[in-house]
């Protein structure tokens, strides 16, 4: 244990009233794995009122300590940004520390590739001004559901203002992982953009698939499958044919550079756009 001793050294404030939540990673990733990322989505809904004051990031035993540490503090910065982008109160003294092989390891590699972060809650007194506050925090960009019921009150407007040869992006189309396969909390975007083609009989689009992560610009295929199962929901549901067409661009047409630096910049290089073509 003397390594875990270590470690406290460096917060000598913690005491009885601080409390400590763990955020998991998979192997040489800086983002949080899937189940981590819901465990955090519900541990910000319960603790509106915590103040996050530490936070401690890890990594597995593979690599050099150097590495590591910079890993172990990028990990930091993904979960420090998604705890302010849900307005979770942060410590103007917050103490940010990466490890990279000077910690006590769990035998399960699984279990190193983490950030602790500490908190406290605040006091009641505070509770009033901080819960009328959720109704204007932004929308987690998590909660699926959320995203895409924004997402289709405003597609109406997003094709109104649209001239012809504008680009129209059409955000939280999910697909499953590396897969053309569209997630169902995804269909109700489908649906609106279908009924969008009913009520404006003159306009034809093409839809431009794209994907993030893989620098090899030769690369299509996916975005080619992705743009062309929204090509086929739509002419399956009485689309005419001349009014629709698709390409799939891969990653060369990016709004980040590849490879991109967090989740952020990689969820806004997977998207879809639909070109006017005529209306």
């Amino acid at each position: 244990m003397k390594k875990l001793y270590v470690i406290l050294l460096f917060f000598p404030f913690f005491g009885f009233s601080q409390q400590q939540f763990e955020v998991f990673f998979d192997f040489n990733k800086e983002f949080p794995n899937q189940v981590s990322l819901t465990k955090l989505n519900q541990w910000i809904k319960e603790n509106k009122l915590a103040e996050v004051t530490a936070m401690l990031g890890f990594c597995d035993s593979v690599d050099d300590s150097q590495y590591n540490k910079d890993l172990a503090m990028r990990r930091i910065n993904s979960v420090l940004a998604l705890l302010k982008n849900d307005s979770i109160n942060i410590s103007d003294k917050i103490e940010l520390k990466p490890f990279g092989k000077d910690f006590k390891y769990s035998k399960k590699q699984e279990e190193n590739r983490k950030v602790v972060f500490f908190y406290s809650l605040k006091h009641e007194k505070n509770a009033e001004k901080l819960i009328g506050a959720k109704e204007e925090a932004p929308i987690s960009p998590f909660d699926t559901q959320a995203l895409v019921e924004k997402e289709v009150s405003e597609l109406q407007t997003k094709f109104k203002n649209a001239k012809k040869g504008d680009l129209i992006k059409i955000n939280n189309i999910n697909f499953f992982f590396n897969s053309e396969k569209i997630e169902e909390l995804s269909m109700p975007i489908l649906e609106e953009l279908l009924q969008i083609l009913y009520d404006n009989p003159k306009l034809r689009i093409a839809i431009h698939g794209h994907i993030c992560c893989n620098p090899n610009g030769m690369d299509t295929k996916l975005s080619y499958r992705r743009a062309l199962v929204i090509f086929k929901y739509l002419r399956d549901n009485e689309i005419e044919m001349n009014r629709l067409s698709y390409k799939g661009f891969g990653s060369n047409d990016p709004i980040y550079k590849v490879p991109e630096r967090n989740e952020a910049e990689r969820k806004a290089n997977r998207r879809v756009e639909i070109l006017i073509v005529d209306k």
